[in-house]
């Protein structure tokens, strides 16, 4: 006698109390896993899954987290790789996150208690790194800073730039439409090569709110160029708004090009603007710095309340500006033998591959042109594919038909980890 398979599937409620189900329920709720447990009954209705298997084909089919992003590993050799989320955070930035997820005293004086200044623990670890700014504010990005300067300083009248500065950011994200969005007029001056002081003088009149100066972080014009310098422009008697894109805080030897926070302001920017997830190295966020009267102009602006950053984005940052070091800089200043031996160590482990010179590079609109001398493993051009299909995905790039797996931007205890995935894309 035939049994109805109907008979055969097993209860919802069976299914929901089984011991396998438990962490799913508890880490995605009672919904998501009952949808699930509904789509293989299913399935054991059709006939393609055993009724003593549909607990174990539930939880297999859960996300693994209560999040849909997945770690990588990058090995691409870009340190500050947009597309897969530029800065990773350090130890104790990630420790700070876990502090700063609960309740916190982000905005409360646990001495008096009464309301307090919201994040002053991260705004004074800014201004010990920079000493030379009177104030600072942290914004949830670096376009979200330059958009509440040059709305507070220029909004209904002219924002004076240079034609070379005009610049395209990431998306299709345009300068002109990111000022003309403030209520600001664009006014540019010079070529798109060159700029000179006189251009800028002979713009800057009663309608001119400030003038921008925007370092054109992700790419290089050479040959016959000029342009002009902060301390020049700041001598024109209006307020000068120097967006310095990649948030260097202060010179660095192997960045000799790449302008940063504290020049500017030593040159007599009235604000400074930069990002907080490239070269400083922590969490998205967007940096404003400048004199304690222009700064405090812009944070009692209206939109800087839109504009503001979480608990969470204060916790790492605060983390990020008092650690002695960060996975950024570890990377960038990877020495090039350093890397060669370790990608020697995974050639020698997996069948036909070689040890390749691979110049690196800083990504994320930093040192445009830098290129970082070091060495990678090349494989055939397909692996590629299977390493970010593996688990954990390994993003490597392709280049000249190679498969390059790059090291630099991976901690060297996950080197047997991309071991692993390689061998696994091989086979």
């Amino acid at each position: 006698m035939l049994v109805d398979p109907r008979r055969r599937v097993p209860r919802t409620d069976a299914l929901l109390a089984d011991p396998l189900l438990a962490p799913a329920l508890e880490r995605l709720g009672r919904e998501a896993v009952k949808a699930e447990v509904v789509r293989q009954q299913e399935r054991v209705r059709r006939g393609e899954l055993a009724p003593e298997a549909c607990a174990a084909a539930t939880a297999d089919a859960l996300p693994v987290s209560g999040t849909s992003l997945q770690q990588v590993i990058n090995a691409t050799g870009v340190v500050l790789h947009t597309n897969l989320g530029r800065a990773p955070l350090s130890a104790a930035a990630v420790e700070a996150l876990a502090t700063a997820a609960g309740s916190t005293d982000v905005e409360f004086d646990l001495a008096t208690g009464t309301r307090a200044r919201r994040g002053r623990g991260t705004l004074q670890a800014l201004l010990d790194r920079v000493p030379a700014a009177g104030a600072a504010l942290v914004l949830n990005n670096g376009a979200a800073a330059l958009v509440l300067a040059t709305t507070a300083l220029a909004a209904g009248r002219e924002v004076v730039v240079s034609r070379g500065e005009m610049v395209e950011i990431g998306d299709g994200f345009r300068l002109p439409d990111l000022i003309a969005s403030t209520g600001a007029r664009l006014r540019e001056v010079g070529t798109t090569n060159r700029t000179h002081l006189g251009d800028y003088a002979h713009a800057v009149g009663p309608e001119t709110g400030c003038i921008l100066k925007v370092h054109p972080s992700n790419f290089r014009v050479e040959g016959f160029t000029s342009s002009v310098e902060v301390a020049e422009l700041a001598g024109l008697g209006v307020p000068v708004v120097a967006d310095v894109g990649s948030g260097l805080l202060a010179p660095d030897p192997l960045l000799p090009d790449e302008p940063d926070v504290r020049t500017a302001l030593l040159a007599g920017a009235s604000v400074v603007t930069a990002s907080a997830d490239k070269l400083l190295g922590g969490p998205q966020a967007g940096l404003l710095l400048g004199p304690a009267d222009v700064v405090e102009r812009l944070r009692r602006h209206p939109l800087a309340r839109a504009l503001r950053v979480d608990k969470l984005t204060l916790a790492a940052l605060e983390a990020t500006l008092r650690a002695a070091d960060v996975p950024v800089w570890q990377a960038l200043r990877l020495p090039a033998e350093v890397l060669r031996e370790r990608s020697e160590r995974l050639a020698a482990a997996v069948p036909g591959a070689t040890v390749v010179p691979s110049a690196g590079a800083v990504g994320g609109g930093g040192g445009p042109g830098v290129e970082l001398p070091g060495w990678a493993v090349a494989l055939p051009p397909a692996v590629a594919e299977r390493l970010r299909h593996g688990s954990p995905p390994v993003v490597a790039r392709v280049e000249r038909d190679r498969c390059l797996v790059d090291l630099r931007c991976v901690p060297e205890t996950h080197d047997p980890a991309v071991l692993q995935a390689v061998l696994a894309a091989l086979s």
